[in-house]
């Protein structure tokens, strides 16, 4: 076999240019494919990241039916003090959780004495909020950046609403909301920051201290709307989602059904159709490169099979056998892949080492300087790799089935 690796490696060798031309589209598809793939691989990290880390956690657990009517924010399909307590034992013992935090949410009307809008509001612990969305302290353009996130009698407002009425830090505002009675309460706040906004949900939420919440609505008992989930690691999403659906499914009423649903960013967020289509168009650059590598090597290949026809009837008809006659065009088209495959990748490497250097920066929605870092796994490395050798070796099939069935006295008259 080596020997026949060698022979193959010199017919390559005797057409160089057409040999690197072939090689060199290999290349170009392996790079491009390769730099999309670590490109939009960061990119959607940093924008999962975003919302993630800064609105939504992980995860969220609510009770049942309360995500199918989260527009209006029902007060009345709140989770009791006693069955918030009971999750809080069920995270605070998984391993795979690293914050959560509790809150209530609820529709209010916002007003500075002279103008009044809506505002969804959330009841947070600042705390246990600040460790679960750490990103939402970064969107504080205005206020305090150290201490605590917020203090009782304060609200945090986005930045929508204090550039259209505004407001600045330190002023004071009325918030009216309407509990689950029907009873209109209202209460003073202290501006005491305004927050930056991003794309999709975030835009108009304001935040106050989860007691502060409470005795707005006049909650007799400590009830809470959600609680968002921080994990250690993303990659844990899918076995603690599974995990946590299983022990939240022991929680029940006195029906003893289950009372209580588990949801992963991906179902909260208008991002993840987003991130599935770019799935997609990693799919579709991934079936461009097969076409680029199959057309070119075959094209290659049967050009090698037509130029030969000769020599393939000479070495024929002294007796080599057919088997071995198909492995000498099936080696070349190995070789091609092989060459374009490790040179593509080593290119590849270095310019997504470059990119990291040179950093990618952009903006998202209201947020500055959003900085990529593309990198690729190992997984993704071999899993190109291989399908390009493989296609190539493929591609080679054909021409090298011609040669091997050709008759050698045929091929010996051709001019």
């Amino acid at each position: 076999m080596l020997n026949v690796l060698k022979m193959a490696g010199r017919n390559l060798l005797r057409y160089q240019r057409r040999t690197a031309l072939t090689s060199l589209l290999i290349v170009i598809g392996i790079v491009a494919v390769l730099l999309f793939i670590s490109i939009t691989g960061s990119f959607k990290s940093v924008m999962i990241g975003q919302f993630t880390d800064s609105v939504l956690g992980d995860m969220e657990i609510h009770h049942k039916g309360y995500v199918a009517s989260i527009d209006n924010l029902p007060l009345n399909l709140n989770m009791s003090g006693g069955v918030a307590r009971k999750v809080g034992d069920i995270l605070a013992h998984d391993p795979a959780v690293e914050a959560y935090s509790p809150r209530v949410k609820f529709a209010a009307m916002f007003s500075n004495f002279t103008e009044t809008t809506g505002v969804r509001v959330n009841g947070v612990d600042p705390r246990m909020e600040d460790a679960t969305c750490p990103l939402l302290r970064d969107r504080l353009v205005k206020g305090a950046e150290n201490g605590p996130l917020l203090k009782r009698g304060e609200i945090l407002i986005p930045v929508l609403l204090a550039e259209g009425m505004k407001i600045k830090v330190g002023d004071t505002i009325v918030l009216v909301a309407t509990n689950l009675e029907g009873s209109v309460n209202g209460k003073t706040f202290v501006v005491g920051g305004v927050l930056d906004s991003i794309s999709g949900p975030g835009g108009r939420d304001g935040y106050i201290d989860i007691e502060d919440a409470r005795e707005l609505l006049r909650m007799n008992t400590p009830e809470v709307s959600e609680i968002a989930i921080r994990l250690k690691s993303l990659a844990q999403l899918s076995p603690a989602y599974s995990r946590l659906k299983r022990d939240l499914s022991g929680i029940t009423n006195k029906d003893g059904k289950p009372i209580l649903e588990v949801h992963t960013w991906a179902a909260l967020s208008p991002f993840a159709n987003l991130a599935r289509m770019i799935d997609v168009m990693t799919l579709f650059i991934k079936i461009t490169l097969v076409a680029i590598v199959l057309v070119s090597v075959m094209n290659v290949m049967m050009m090698a099979v037509y130029e030969r026809i000769r020599e393939i009837g000479a070495i024929s008809a002294i007796g080599t056998p057919p088997a071995r006659i198909l492995a000498l065009f099936l080696s070349e088209g190995l070789l091609l892949g092989l060459a374009g495959t490790l040179l593509g990748t080593a290119i590849s490497l270095i310019a997504i080492y470059a990119l990291n250097v040179w950093k990618i920066t952009f903006t998202f929605g209201q947020q500055q300087h959003i900085v990529l870092a593309p990198w690729i796994g190992v997984g993704d490395i071999v899993t190109i790799a291989v399908l390009v050798v493989a296609v190539a070796v493929l591609a080679s099939l054909q021409p090298a089935w011609k040669a091997a069935r050709m008759d050698p006295i045929g091929a010996l008259r051709h001019v």
